[in-house]
């Protein structure tokens, strides 16, 4: 196995990218399981440990998935999994952060992916309904009876995060960052560095736009999300693609990709980010890891910050019913 460069998420330490298992289940259109775990298998013969999914990724597939290509494998990697989502795929979205649903949820998913414990449990999104404190309480004895190491949080606030970890400590915060999406940087991120929590980019590509593949939305499956999220409609897929052409210039200068450079502008963010680029073939994860090699300097950085101004970025990362659901 491959070493590659290691960071810590509070004192977790994991390998400086990890892999977002999604999309093999979920959201992108349809996956085929034995490539999916293939690569997975890649990705651990390449040096990565952290492995990301979630309950709600394909009602629980994901996580069923995940766990097969871990047999025999398990102490090379380190599970990241996430619960909130009480509802299956299809049905009405329903956020629960109650206690007594917070143990089921971690059973459930320990039966699937087939393991005895959880290495980093996160809360998928915060119930505005339940006291972060009793969420965060009742993870906090998961840990103590071994069933989780280490907690974090997805999509949450500055304010919850101080709450949270108030309760226990918190490793890792799960949110989305990108040159598209940069809502973390202005309290999020000053508050997780303050409370030495690490952070945990998802879409670091902004779900594989950056990569200059996507110019239009005809060429994605009928089932991919995508097709309904604002960036890529309403003409705005049109008005971000000046964005795309602008990192690919600067990559050929570089000898890069688009999408290395996007992901190497997200590694250089700070020693505590890790990135978890999602991806279903092997060839693109070997692309993502290169991204680990480019080196950025002050005026590199400077350029592609002014080739993705985040005032000429077009549409929301969400739609309304979605954003309702990102923690305030």
């Amino acid at each position: 196995m491959t070493r590659l460069p290691t960071r810590t998420l509070g004192s977790l330490t994991v390998s400086a990218q990890g892999l977002g298992c999604m999309g093999m289940s979920h959201a992108y259109g349809a996956s085929d399981d034995q490539q999916s775990v293939k690569t997975i298998h890649r990705a651990l013969d390449l040096g990565v440990t952290l492995l990301d999914t979630a309950d709600f990724y394909g009602s629980g597939h994901n996580e069923e998935l995940v766990g097969r290509a871990l047999t025999g494998r398990r102490d090379q990697a380190v599970i990241a999994t996430k619960f909130g989502f009480a509802n299956k795929l299809g049905e009405k979205t329903r956020i629960r952060g109650d206690a007594e649903y917070v143990r089921q949820a971690c059973d459930a998913s320990l039966r699937r992916l087939g393991v005895d414990h959880i290495d980093l449990y996160y809360l998928h999104r915060v119930d505005p309904e339940v006291p972060i404190e009793e969420t965060v309480g009742a993870m906090a004895e998961l840990v103590a009876a071994g069933k989780v190491r280490f907690l974090g949080l997805s999509e949450a606030s500055a304010a919850t995060l101080r709450r949270a970890h108030a309760v226990h400590p918190v490793s890792a915060l799960q949110s989305e960052w990108s040159l598209w999406t940069r809502d973390v940087e202005a309290e999020v991120a000053p508050v997780c560095r303050e409370l030495g929590i690490g952070l945990v980019p998802f879409s670091p590509l902004g779900r594989g736009f950056l990569t200059g593949r996507i110019t239009s939305v005809d060429t994605l499956e009928e089932t991919d999300m995508r097709r309904s999220q604002p960036r890529f409609t309403d003409g705005n897929l049109d008005r971000n693609l000046a964005i795309v052409e602008r990192l690919r210039e600067l990559a050929a200068e570089k000898g890069v990709t688009a999408g290395q450079l996007a992901l190497a502008w997200v590694q250089h963010r700070g020693d505590d980010v890790v990135p978890i680029p999602g991806t279903r073939r092997e060839s693109y994860l070997e692309e993502n890891l290169g991204a680990l090699a480019v080196e950025l300097s002050a005026e590199e950085l400077a350029a592609i910050d002014a080739a993705a101004p985040v005032q000429e970025i077009a549409g929301n990362r969400y739609d309304d019913g979605a954003l309702r659901f990102v923690d305030g």
